[in-house]
């Protein structure tokens, strides 16, 4: 869950405007609690010193240039203005328009504070145990994986991740690599706790690891990994981008971009965008792009948004996830094997 963080204010005067921006700030996990038009505030709200941020938003500056004066001389608190109107949700400019502003929110408030809660998850027995189909049996297991998974998981998402992992066969011919929103302290304890109740090798994904099938890398946070054409991964020497590490948008791209229709990608519980935008570039290149169904998720901001871009074709709660996985992967051998 989150911590009591950064408290956020909204100014807009447009009622849509008002209410994108606010879901824009809750989905990134920030605390909205003010959102008005100028007409609407209170005194109080603006001298109290209460907020962390006010987010301001005005289509119109020169009807409110009265308020923008009083605004700028009576608050202490400091003042953000969004670079323009925000473009619909179903919008491919919408991802970039929404990580624009939280890239600008960091500069004041930093990021939320989540606390991962790796002790809760023990040891359960998962709802389903899938059998291993027939066909795994036959695939020959190289060197050089033939499928690439990109899991990519945030606030919640280690508890999903493990109900999903916990009921996989460990035959499945896939290599998995997880990016996870955590701090780099909480790695190798992410690590153990993932595949405890399982058949996978779990490990983080440090330069020169290499992805096998029945292996989950984690990606590492400190900086930016790609891949090389037999599955190796490798340092970029540079930070992942944007405002958080590891980038979810960046593995899936990289992966893609190596692997093509040998990979996919599950977007699990979290919070924030990162995904949508690498997300349908995926399936441009014939990767599939699944999500965990809102419904099963802790905070499904993260799910949520890449649905909202198109680009996912299936969504689920973790075991069912793990099932159509399963298929998917054995409809994949049975058609090179005719």
């Amino acid at each position: 869950m989150t911590s009591a963080g950064p408290r956020i204010g909204i100014i807009a005067d447009t009622t849509l405007q008002g209410h994108l921006l606010s879901s824009a700030v809750r989905g990134q996990g920030y605390n909205v609690v003010v959102n008005s038009d100028p007409g609407s505030i209170e005194q109080s709200w603006l001298t109290s010193g209460d907020l962390d941020l006010w987010v301001v938003d005005l289509n119109h500056e020169d009807r409110w240039q009265d308020f923008l004066d009083h605004l700028l001389e009576g608050t202490p608190v400091p003042i953000l203005f969004s670079d323009g109107q925000a473009p619909a949700r179903n919008s491919p400019l919408y991802p970039r328009w929404e990580r624009r502003l939280l890239s600008k929110m960091l500069d004041y408030v930093g990021r939320p504070q989540v606390d991962v809660k790796l002790e809760s998850l023990a040891p359960a027995k998962p709802a389903i145990s899938i059998p291993t189909p027939s066909e795994f049996r036959k695939v020959a297991i190289g060197p050089v994986p033939e499928r690439v998974w990109v899991l990519g998981a945030s606030l919640g998402g280690p508890a999903a991740v493990k109900v999903f992992l916990d009921c996989l066969p460990a035959e499945l011919p896939v290599a998995f690599i997880l990016a996870q929103h955590i701090d780099s302290s909480f790695l190798e304890t992410l690590a153990g706790v993932l595949c405890r109740d399982n058949s996978f090798a779990c490990r983080v994904g440090y330069d020169g690891e290499q992805l096998s099938h029945g292996t989950v890398l984690i990606a590492p946070v400190e900086y930016e990994v790609a891949f090389t054409e037999t599955g190796r991964l490798m340092s970029t020497g540079k930070p992942w981008e944007g405002p958080y590490s590891p980038s979810i948008d960046q593995v899936i791209n990289n992966v893609s971009s190596r692997f093509a229709d040998r990979a996919g990608a599950i977007l699990f519980s979290g919070m924030g965008n990162d995904g949508s935008i690498a997300g349908p570039a995926m399936k441009g290149r014939g990767g599939p792009v699944w999500a965990q169904s809102a419904d099963s998720c802790a905070c499904s901001s993260q799910p949520d948004s890449v649905r909202d871009t198109g680009c996912v074709s299936y969504s689920g709660t973790p075991e069912k996830l793990a099932l159509a996985l399963v298929e998917y992967v054995r409809q994949d051998i049975r058609r090179g094997l005719h």
